[in-house]
């Protein structure tokens, strides 16, 4: 055997020896757990040999606690890129059997190099988290590890996608760079986030929690808003992780990849023409309304769990991405919150910065009342909504159903914050607030002169429903561009979108806004 021969056979050794990664038993102790390895991982995210790694032989420089002594099979993560639905992304996956995935200096260099990478090349950047957090034995040098990673993920914020999955332990410092990407998906039973932990949480303040309770995919998907999406299993998120990707651009100077879903773009429904029930303080699905009109009924949602009285979704209408934003009537009776606020504006921002035109469906009554919201906030959490709908120059279109009052009106892109098109049903109401108050107010000494006040406030009240529980006195003053039959919406959104989707629109010069957070 030639002396290349030896060399190629001294390679093939190297490389067979991390592909262990933390070794059999680790292995196995992965595996008991529920979860998948960190390589099991990419092979199910990337095509079918297209992944190429890279630094596989980068090891740690510590010699601190015999740390000179202990071998970490490519420093406790795999990092490289390939091909996922024939296009490119770079990811890394954090090796949890590999001395528990810990952050050390050469770890988070892996991790920055590909994130430099992936900015430079323009594709999507996706992270798996599995770590038992910072190494440590390395000291300040892990923590410069994180905050160089933090570093990055705010320059890549709004040019190319950033994902993060969590499939294992992710806490302390560990939880902020997922914060900092755009989206979050979390494995139930086997993932948890938190900054303390349950001991360190006992100890200060006595409150025994588990760590599924305080930390785990449904309490980030449901109480905090932390996290997007809770998943099933390790390949169930990766699956939902490729199903995110297929709506978004690589960067943000691409459009989102056009589909043929084969859904005709003229079709009508007529079931939109009476899903609005005839009582209007009965609630309806607002989700049936969008299956209706999107492409196939399909859509793809984060936040399911949070803030349920608005919707988020990805969908496509005659095969181009669009992000929804809706009111549930079914919830809290589509009013916005504190929390709705938050949820709706950091989808817009997204949607903004990556070219995915919006829809707005509007059934809104009103920002919810009570002390808890005025203390907590809601008049500056309000005010992001109106920020960041006056602040994108994506096409958007806007569709009220039912009802579209006072300062929630203005809140879900009216005309006034940029919506270029304006689409009402005949059963939508538009108008300050609703008939009942508004009479309240205007004719408060009439109703209290009468002679059968109450008689005299349902008069007064079916007066200003004439007048004002309707779309058309928007749509006389230009503020509604049509007036439409519901069943054939679809096809006038599609129109809208068509036309629009060549817009162009720029902002004045400046560093950036000063948004209410």
């Amino acid at each position: 055997m030639g002396i290349i021969e030896d060399k190629i056979k001294d390679l093939k050794e190297r490389e067979a020896r991390i592909l262990k990664m933390g070794g059999d038993k680790a292995v196995a102790g992965q595996k008991e757990k529920g979860k998948l390895t960190a390589r099991e991982r990419l092979d199910i995210f990337f095509d079918p040999g297209t992944f190429r790694e890279i630094d596989m032989f980068v090891s740690h420089r510590c010699v601190n606690f015999g740390m000179e002594k202990v071998d970490i099979p490519s420093d406790g993560v795999i990092t490289g890129h390939g091909l996922v639905e024939g296009r490119h992304v770079f990811a890394f996956a954090q090796d949890f059997t590999a001395r528990a995935g810990s952050l050390g200096e050469m770890h988070s260099k892996k991790i920055c190099k590909i994130m430099d990478m992936a900015l430079k090349a323009g594709v999507p950047f996706v992270g798996m988290n599995d770590s038992g957090g910072a190494r440590i034995q390395e000291g300040v040098d892990s923590l410069s590890g994180y905050g160089q990673i933090f570093y990055r993920n705010s320059m890549s914020s709004g040019v190319i996608p950033q994902i993060s999955a969590i499939m294992g332990p992710t806490a302390g410092g560990a939880v902020y760079s997922p914060a900092m990407t755009d989206w979050i998906f979390m494995v139930k039973n086997t993932s948890y986030m938190f900054i303390t932990g349950p001991d360190v949480i006992k100890s200060v303040t006595g409150e025994q929690i588990t760590f599924e309770e305080l930390g785990g995919a449904m309490a980030h998907n449901e109480k905090s808003g932390v996290a997007h999406f809770a998943c099933e299993s390790d390949e169930d998120a990766i699956n939902q992780i490729k199903r995110l990707l297929s709506f978004l651009p690589s960067n943000n100077m691409e459009d989102p990849p056009m589909v043929n879903t084969g859904d005709d773009p003229r079709r009508k429904d007529p079931a939109l023409d009476t899903i609005i029930p005839d009582n209007p303080t009965q609630s309806y699905d607002m989700k049936e309304i969008i299956r209706l009109i999107v492409d196939n009924g399909e859509i793809f949602e984060p936040h399911e769990y949070f803030a349920q009285n608005i919707i988020i979704c990805f969908a496509r209408l005659n095969g181009r991405s669009i992000g929804i934003i809706a009111n549930q009537p079914q919830v809290l009776a589509g009013c916005l919150d504190i929390n709705a606020s938050d949820k709706a504006t950091r989808f817009i921002r997204f949607c903004d910065a990556f070219n995915i035109p919006m829809l707005t469906i509007a059934d809104v009554p009103g920002y919810l009342p009570g002390s808890q919201q005025e203390w907590g906030g809601i008049i500056r959490h309000g005010a992001k909504l109106l920020w960041c709908y006056s602040e994108a120059t994506v096409p958007k279109i806007l569709l009220v159903t039912r009802k579209d009052y006072g300062g929630s009106y203005l809140a879900m892109c009216s005309k006034d914050l940029g919506a270029d098109m304006a689409f009402a049903w005949p059963s939508s109401e538009i108008a300050v607030m609703g008939a009942s108050g508004a009479c309240n107010v205007i004719h408060r000494k009439a109703i209290k002169g009468a002679e059968d006040p109450e008689a005299k406030r349902k008069e007064l009240i079916r007066e200003y429903e004439e007048l004002f529980s309707n779309p058309y006195c928007a749509a006389s003053r230009g503020f509604v561009d049509a007036v439409i039959v519901p069943s054939e919406t679809r096809p006038r959104l599609i129109d809208a979108l068509e036309v629009m989707c060549s817009k162009r629109e720029t902002l004045p010069p400046k560093k950036h806004g000063n948004i209410p957070v």
